[in-house]
């Protein structure tokens, strides 16, 4: 049979509310959903999280990530629950890598996030750029809720380095937003074609997972009916 659990971590500046929508939409096809509040401190708390929610699931499940969420899922991914992984315009990161040296390596050019200087250790975006960099084809008042509800990214998450990649052994998808103004897309696909992700391309922000919940919900699915 196809898998049937479905765990969603997000990333960061963000909450595990944004996953509403894809939430509802594998839900009402009959998929047990959980999402991790991953406190985005530092990644090995964040694992922990999710491991937390693998430890009580009955069964395998496909694991999610968002942006940050990416480095989460790969070093988590390793749990025996863990039947695939589905990255959400996310970070992949290697062994030895973290999101601040896949940052340093952006391709020339790339816009760059609109990301404050720490403060007392964390990292916030600023909020008169959040909506145009984060989430450009969200509605207008939930763009700036969004930015104005941010939570503080830790400066330990930031450099939290994956000591086994998860893709490395386990089947991988990867949807890659090609109006993404905080990954570029070059980066996305290099990181998709690393982990040998089968790779489905729409055009988006790096809020996708907002503002065009189905797209999102589908990869998912083909990742559950994949891996049996």
């Amino acid at each position: 049979m196809a898998i049937r659990n479905i765990v969603l971590v997000h990333g960061a500046f963000v909450d595990g509310s944004g996953w509403q929508g894809v939430y509802d939409h594998l839900a009402a096809d009959g998929y047990r959903v959980a999402v991790v509040q991953n406190p985005t401190l530092s990644l090995a708390g964040d694992v922990a999280a999710t491991h937390q929610i693998l430890d009580g699931l009955g069964g395998p499940a496909v694991l999610v990530g968002h942006s940050y969420g990416g480095a989460v899922i790969t070093e988590a991914g390793s749990h025996p629950n863990v039947a695939a992984l589905a990255y959400i315009a996310a970070f992949a990161p290697d062994k030895g890598e973290s999101l601040s040296t896949l940052i340093a390596e952006a391709p020339a050019g790339a816009p760059a996030p609109p990301i404050l200087p720490p403060q007392d250790g964390f990292l916030f975006l600023d909020r008169g750029k959040f909506a145009a960099s984060f989430a450009a084809d969200v509605p207008e008042k939930l763009a700036a809720f969004m930015a104005d509800s941010q939570v503080g990214f830790g400066i330990d998450a930031l450099n939290g380095a994956v000591s086994e990649p998860a893709w490395r052994t386990k089947p991988s998808w990867y949807l890659v937003t090609t109006d993404d103004q905080m990954i570029p897309p070059a980066a996305q696909r290099a990181m998709s074609e690393r982990a040998k992700a089968a790779v489905t391309e729409a055009p988006g922000s790096h809020a996708i997972y907002v503002s065009q919940p189905a797209v999102v919900a589908q990869l998912i699915k083909q990742a559950a009916n994949a891996t049996r």
